[in-house]
């Protein structure tokens, strides 16, 4: 336990000095305010015991003073005094003073002070420690809650990408263009994260797709593309009643990602705003896989063609804000096709991203 000791009276602080020592405790001893206020960057105690009356700054001022610093503000503080007059010692209650000590000093008082409030700092402390160690478990369990609910993620976007392996990369990619669209757009690490982590549940609805429309190599019959439409809410109502909020944000991207700024997408028709973010920067991200891959009914786009495309169709398919941030995050989503596309894309990435 330190204890500081701050009197102008030198006999007086040599007396309070070897009362400490008796308590097996540390004595930090000074003579003058000033020295105190010097030492602050460095002084470290756990108890102040603060003469009232001193020259040029009294123990009221340095107690006011040093309660202003953080690390000094939740101290306990004794006032020592000889004077009785009521408001001297509201003034130092109103500093911060918890208790005082009547001088002259009577040593059974002052030890009997010293250990009551030696009892309370161990008790504070070990309070502290165990209020950190709480958080400590709660951060802990949080982390393997998250944890969890990333493993359920993987293994659901694995059962719906198990019959077509085109859309096991699909996802992959989408995953991570949502997250480059998202960074760009300004949303915050964590938010840009949960965005990699929920997007590629974006299609989990086609489960609930009848395999003849699903894997279907040809152009779909108009009742074909409106059964095709469904899964959209499929997804959403598979996702919607977690509690999870990485899974409620996918079952936002499910429900939504297939909507158009104009007004003119499914399944809701929503408009503008209305759309949730989410929605809006996976339909982006969705639709630039979509056009950039082969699929059985045509053939990949160019990435010119594709950026020309998408920018054509700001304000009415895309939210605007959207394509901006997709063309300030596309080097980021050129690196990504690089990384996951065939060698003959990949070579029109190069020179894309060369050009």
């Amino acid at each position: 336990m330190r204890i500081l000791l701050v009197d102008d009276n030198r006999t007086t602080l040599r007396y309070m000095t070897k009362l400490v020592r008796k308590l097996d405790a540390e004595p930090l001893a000074y003579d003058s305010p000033e020295s105190v206020l010097s030492d602050t960057s460095r002084l470290d105690f756990d108890i102040g015991v603060i003469d009232f009356q001193m020259p040029f700054c009294s123990g009221v001022e340095l107690l006011r003073a040093l309660t202003r610093l953080e690390k000094y503000r939740d101290k306990p503080f004794i006032v020592v005094t000889a004077d009785t007059d009521p408001s001297t010692r509201m003034d130092a209650l109103n500093a911060g003073a918890i208790d005082f000590l009547t001088k002259p000093i009577n040593p059974l008082e002052f030890q009997a002070r010293m250990r009551n409030l030696s009892a309370l700092v161990d008790a504070r402390n070990k309070l502290a420690d165990k209020a950190d160690w709480l958080r400590q478990e709660v951060e802990k369990a949080l982390r393997e809650m998250r944890e969890r609910e990333e493993e359920i993620i993987n293994r659901l976007t694995i059962a719906a990408s198990y019959k077509d392996q085109d859309t096991a990369q699909h996802t992959r990619r989408v995953a991570e263009y949502s997250e480059a669209i998202s960074a760009a757009y300004g949303l915050d690490v964590d938010r840009c994260r949960d965005m990699r982590l929920a997007s590629p549940m974006h299609d989990i609805g086609k489960v609930g797709i009848p395999d003849v429309i699903l894997l279907k190599t040809g152009k779909l019959t108009e009742q074909e593309f409106a059964t095709m439409q469904r899964h959209a809410l499929i997804g959403r109502d598979i996702l919607a009643e977690s509690s999870s909020s990485l899974l409620q944000l996918a079952a936002e991207i499910a429900g939504s990602h297939h909507e158009r700024w104009d007004g003119q997408g499914y399944p809701l028709r929503l408009a503008g705003t209305s759309i949730p973010l989410s929605g809006r920067i996976v339909a982006l991200a969705d639709n630039f896989d979509a056009l950039t891959t082969a699929r059985p009914y045509k053939a990949a786009w160019d990435v010119e063609t594709t950026v020309d495309h998408i920018n054509e169709r700001s304000g009415s398919q895309f939210d605007p804000d959207v394509v901006k941030a997709f063309n300030k995050a596309l080097p980021k989503i050129l690196s990504v096709m690089l990384a996951h596309l065939p060698s003959t894309v990949s070579r029109e990435v190069q020179r894309v991203r060369s050009a």
